[in-house]
């Protein structure tokens, strides 16, 4: 246990002249990476070029545990060092893509990259399977079925969905990223929000310019709905995605009621004299004074 006093410490390190592997010092000291997501990343950037250990067999190796290995690959995805991409292989089959990278890349940016991979079919094994009890006969050809099998299963396949147009990319996507890059001025809790993020948070401010909210608007409702000064913001990307999920309808400015006279006091004007209640009067020229003020006045 160390005591109160001052604690000195000395390093000692001798560099290893194999089976090593070189890691930006952002990549272990980074401050929104747990130990179990550092870990893991290390391990599969020291992994020989061209191995296939998916993220899951390298948790398994590092004895890492189930909710630990997803709080640790949430984070890697969040900042930009993992994405991952469905794809359908040959027999209709679906594969994942999985891209490790030693620095944070952008959505658009793994995409080039796994684009550029060629995807494997998996080899299946087929299973031993035992033989059937007696000689091999031959089914039966020719008639039709007693009755439906579908009446014997409750599990029928499902009806192909019908395809999902892809949603037109809004015009003001661009306005959007630039409003995006402005926000962490607006706050230190928004100084260290994910790169890997920007253009998700870029779309959903898009969605808040296309329903006629202003980029002075989107900024005034993340800034009022910010946590108080001093509290710590553990995933400013999230806060951020949470704040612009739900895009209100535009409140119109409401007309300013105008006061409108009685047409029977049209061109009245109400005198400056001493009055206990207001007194109006019908001026001949440019007079201010009612006649019973001017009067009081001469005499």
């Amino acid at each position: 246990m160390e005591g109160t006093g001052s604690t000195v410490i000395y390093r000692h390190f001798n560099a290893p002249a194999r089976a090593f592997t070189q890691f930006s010092h952002d990549i272990i000291r980074h401050p929104r990476l747990s130990s179990d997501a550092v870990r893991l990343l290390t391990w599969q950037l020291s992994l020989p070029q061209g191995a296939r250990e998916s993220l899951s067999r390298t948790a398994e190796r590092a004895r890492i545990g189930a909710c630990a290995f997803t709080r640790a690959k949430r984070q890697l995805k969040e900042e930009g060092f993992v994405h991952e991409r469905r794809v359908q292989i040959a027999g209709g089959r679906w594969a994942t893509q999985q891209l490790v990278s030693s620095h944070p890349l952008t959505a658009d940016q793994a995409a080039k990259l796994l684009a550029r991979e060629p995807v494997a079919s998996p080899q299946v094994t087929p299973s031993p399977r035992k033989p059937a009890a007696g000689p091999p006969t031959t089914p039966p050809t020719g008639r039709h079925p007693k009755k439906d099998p579908g009446e014997d299963t409750s599990h029928h396949p499902p009806q192909p969905a019908e395809p999902v147009e892809a949603a037109p990319e809004s015009p003001r996507l661009e306005d959007a990223r630039a409003l995006v890059a402005t926000l962490p001025a607006l706050s230190s809790a928004l100084r260290h929000i994910p790169p890997g993020m920007r253009d998700e948070l870029a779309r959903l401010a898009a969605r808040w310019l296309d329903a006629g909210h202003t980029p002075a608007d989107v900024r005034r409702h993340v800034q009022r709905c910010l946590p108080a000064a001093g509290t710590p913001v553990h995933r400013p990307g999230g806060l951020v995605r949470h704040l612009l999920r739900d895009v209100p309808p535009r409140e119109l400015p409401r007309p300013v009621p105008t006061t409108r006279l009685s047409p029977r006091l049209a061109g009245a004007r109400e005198c400056a004299g001493d009055h206990t209640q207001t007194m109006l009067f019908r001026p001949v020229g440019d007079e201010t004074h009612c006649p019973r003020c001017v009067s009081e006045a001469r005499s």
